[in-house]
């Protein structure tokens, strides 16, 4: 007997769902990522094996570093806007410099910052990039003006104020500077009774 030749049919798939999911992820993955802003303070972390995750706020960071000319410069950061906008407040008081409420709403959406607080004003009113080409010298940790202690009172004191908790402090610093400048920072801490806080370290892949 002959053998019935079975009707061929095309084969061809209708790609039009997937398109439309595949750009219906793209658009949501487009506009909600966010651009690394550049750190004002660039440093290169010491590398760790285990890392956690920091607080989104109610924290406050202290970066040091060495800026384009060698020296060492502490930065300061604080996560949480009304906590910055009260810093700020507390800060103007404190060292007689009056910032206006668009200062306030500026400083709330900055980043690390590292200047005098008489110098803070101008670093405000700067754009992003600017602010990072900025040459910022670093906020003063000396004996006689010590205006990184003030930050990191004030700075508590609005989390408690606000959010009736402790403020967590996380300490950021290159792997390459020196021991004197860390305890520097230590010292401070220890004054105020901060017995606790992070250190940050870069993420590094198993030595084998």
């Amino acid at each position: 007997m002959a053998k019935i030749k079975m009707k061929k049919k095309s084969t061809s798939t209708d790609m039009t769902a997937m398109c439309d999911v595949a750009f219906l992820l793209l658009t949501f993955f487009i506009l909600t990522a966010t651009a690394k802003v550049p750190e004002a303070l660039p440093v290169d972390m010491p590398s760790s094996t285990v890392q956690s995750k920091l607080p989104d706020s109610d924290l406050a960071i202290i970066t040091i570093g060495k800026g384009s000319d060698g020296k060492s410069k502490v930065f300061f950061d604080i996560k949480g806007r009304e906590i910055r906008k009260r810093t700020l407040e507390g800060m103007g008081a404190k060292f007689g410099v009056t910032f206006s409420e668009d200062d306030k709403t500026k400083f709330a959406l900055m980043d690390d910052f590292g200047v005098p607080v008489a110098e803070l004003k101008s670093i405000i009113g700067m754009k992003a990039a600017e602010r990072v080409k900025a040459d910022q010298g670093g906020i003063p940790i000396d004996s006689l003006d010590n205006q990184l202690k003030e930050w990191l009172l004030i700075s508590r004191r609005a989390a408690i104020d606000l959010d009736d908790k402790e403020l967590q402090i996380a300490i950021k610093g290159d792997a390459k500077e020196q021991y004197p400048q860390i305890k520097k920072i230590m010292d401070i801490l220890q004054d105020q009774k901060i017995n606790s806080f992070n250190l940050v370290t870069g993420m590094r892949g198993k030595d084998f």
